[in-house]
């Protein structure tokens, strides 16, 4: 328990500085933009190509892998969009931003950090590749579904080939599809960086996770929960519980994979919600207090939740797979 108490505090630690600092300093969350610049669009992209670019090719292929854990993420977004339909009787547009507040899990800023600490540089490549696709099917199904909902609220009808332009572009030009891609190029034409700049690679992806975590602390702070809407509770349950465990059990199924990329992929299925969600639902006008709150509230409870699957694992008393 040490060990994994040991995870943790440095991880949890730093979340928990930038909410103090943020509550110190006082002041406006528009303050940390250039902080989020930093780590969206040149820390993560550093650390992203570095780790794919040192990796062989043919690990970066495991096409049985990448449908296990995205396929489990979706069964997760599919059961909360319809839940909430049929028995909620909410419209698509509410139930679309329900749906990844169930499974958009927090894989950009909290994921390279904790998994690379609990598992090492191993689990950079199920990292990166869970991220990418992941992040692929969020950005396609998302605007598909406030298009088809157009009728529901005030935005105008969507066409078909703008639509599909838009989301092509919203993937291609994210600075970590990009990043991975050009790491994936590197690792195919087995290129190598130059000393210095690989140098200066090496300090952007150090930096990474420090400024992630701690801008999230910050984003708690000013993003208060004031109180815990019903309708939560069902997410909750979905993003820490259920979705880790659908993960665990569909890479179990699909086939053998090593521990550290069984239990890579488990443990960003165990996220708490992204902020992304909060920036999503603020582009639509649709549940925007709502998707606050709930990236609060999982984040408040995964500190218990993480730390227990983080447990099972350093244990031996979750094994790497299920139906060896």
């Amino acid at each position: 328990m040490s060990e994994v108490i040991g995870l943790v505090i440095p991880f949890f630690g730093l979340i928990f500085i930038g909410f103090v600092v943020a509550r110190t300093a006082r002041l406006p969350i528009e303050a940390l933009g250039w902080m989020t610049v930093f780590v969206i669009y040149v820390a993560l992209p550093a650390l992203f190509f570095q780790l794919l670019a040192r990796t062989p090719i043919e690990r970066l292929t495991e096409w049985r892998y990448i449908f296990g854990a995205v396929f489990s993420t979706y069964i997760v977004f599919a059961t909360m969009f319809i839940a909430s339909i049929v028995l909620e009787g909410s419209g698509i547009r509410d139930s679309t931003i329900k749906g990844l507040a169930a499974a958009y899990g927090n894989i950009g800023y909290m994921g390279p950090g904790l998994a690379l600490l609990a598992f090492g540089p191993e689990a950079a490549v199920p990292v990166a590749l869970i991220f990418c696709f992941e992040n692929i099917m969020h950005f396609t199904v998302t605007p598909m579904l406030m298009a088809l909902a157009a009728g529901e609220g005030r935005e105008e009808k969507v066409q078909p080939l703008r639509l599909a332009a838009s989301v092509v572009r919203q993937i291609a030009l994210h600075p970590f599809m990009i990043a991975t891609a050009a790491g994936v190029l590197a690792a195919a034409l087995s290129l190598h960086v130059p000393g210095p700049i690989d140098k200066l690679l090496d300090y952007l992806s150090n930096a990474a996770a420090p400024c992630a975590l701690f801008a999230m602390g910050v984003t708690l702070a000013l993003r208060p929960l004031k109180r815990v809407p019903v309708e939560l509770g069902p997410i909750a349950l979905l993003k820490l519980a259920v979705h880790p465990t659908v993960c665990y059990l569909m890479l179990s199924w699909v086939g053998n994979f090593s521990e550290t990329w069984v239990y890579a992929a488990v443990l960003l299925a165990a996220l708490p919600t992204a902020t992304n969600v909060f920036v999503i639902a603020q582009q639509y006008n649709v549940w925007v207090q709502r998707a606050s709150a709930s990236i609060v509230l999982t984040t408040v409870l995964s500190v218990g939740s993480v730390t227990t699957l983080l447990f099972l694992i350093k244990s031996g008393t979750l094994p790497p797979d299920l139906f060896p």
